[in-house]
């Protein structure tokens, strides 16, 4: 949910600051509030007003362009009173945020937790408090932010990092990487989610060369060798592959899940969204080292389909799904069967 468009947190890495978001104003300062969002979904939510019931799944307080719990939460309670909304009609509820402000709504989502499932996140380019000061101004330091993960980890909520995005030469050495998860851990995650930044061209790439400027000045020209033209500013794949690599050995290391584990969605999702999270998922953990694999198309194509997955099963026809080929067709039936399937368990764990 984008309850806010803009976010005073000015992240220099930021993508909601890029064009195609179409954010007004001057991102960092200007915030956009919708303050009619709360009536909307009431609206959107009630069950009198549909003929079936809503796709069952989470309900994600956090946008792309605005953190839920920026400053100006304080005074609009956007967020808080769509969470009252998601406590009243019984849907599961996770929450992705830079801001201890989230602590605030702790009695809420112990309420959530209690009647459905709630799962708190928190995100962080590293636990570096100077680094942290100087590319995320407007945000509380990264040990506040552990303080809070410890807080609602006692509280019974499960808790997640989003070690993401790292910042090429500044915060993706092993060691930091290391750190970050070590000392998460220490606070009670129950996964990391990791990834490095993207930087596209225009307003997004223009703010944070400048923060980089500012910063460390001669880490330009590295940057114009890891960031070639593309379309979505992803980095160089060598410079990825060689980042996940080293993420992948950490979390093993540390066996931190480095996906949401099934044991928090598996009574959430639909049949259909819960094989094809666990597919992606798979497909990830393969890809993290470097193996082929063909579970994400097969995943996405489960996405998309019109009846459930069992009974394609009963008709014999799962061969039928694109990108489903024996070795998924397999997988799959597992999936179906036990809840779960060996390769993934086999991945999760390592």
């Amino acid at each position: 949910m984008n309850l806010y468009r803009g976010c005073t947190h000015n992240c220099a890495y930021c993508d909601g600051r890029d064009e195609k978001y179409r954010v007004d104003g001057e991102f960092g300062n200007d915030v956009t509030v919708k303050t009619n969002a709360i009536d909307l979904l009431r609206r959107e939510l009630d069950p009198r007003r549909k003929r079936k019931s809503m796709q069952r799944g989470f309900f994600l307080l956090g946008g792309g362009v605005g953190d839920s719990y920026q400053p100006i939460e304080k005074r609009y309670g956007l967020t808080r009173g769509a969470l009252e909304l998601l406590v009243e009609f019984g849907h599961p509820v996770s929450i992705l945020t830079k801001s201890t402000l989230v602590e605030r709504d702790l009695d809420l989502l112990v309420e959530a937790n209690s009647q459905n499932r709630a799962l708190v996140s928190f995100s962080f380019s590293s636990i570096d408090k100077t680094v942290s000061a100087h590319f995320e101004p407007g945000v509380p330091s990264p040990s506040e932010r552990l303080k809070s993960i410890e807080r609602f980890s006692k509280a019974g909520i499960p808790c997640g990092m989003f070690l993401m995005p790292v910042i090429p030469f500044i915060t993706d050495k092993p060691n930091q990487i290391e750190e970050s998860i070590a000392r998460a851990c220490d606070h009670g995650v129950r996964f990391c989610i990791f990834g490095g930044m993207t930087l596209k061209d225009g307003r997004q790439k223009d703010f944070f060369r400048r923060t980089l400027e500012e910063y460390s000045p001669d880490l330009s020209l590295e940057y114009e060798v890891i960031y070639p033209d593309s379309r979505w500013g992803a980095p160089a794949d060598e410079y990825s592959n060689n980042l996940h690599g080293i993420f992948a050995e950490i979390a093993a290391k540390h066996r931190i899940a480095s996906r949401i584990p099934r044991q928090l969605f598996q009574d959430i999702l639909d049949e259909n969204d819960y094989v094809s999270v666990i597919l992606d998922q798979l497909d990830y953990l393969l890809k993290l080292k470097r193996r082929t694999t063909p579970f994400g198309y097969a995943s996405y194509q489960i996405s998309k389909l019109k009846e459930q997955i069992s009974t394609v099963r009963e008709r014999g026809l799962l061969r039928s799904i694109n990108g489903v080929g024996p070795k998924t067709d397999l997988v799959i039936k597992e999936i179906l069967d036990a809840g779960t399937c060996k390769l993934y368990e086999d991945n999760m764990a390592d």
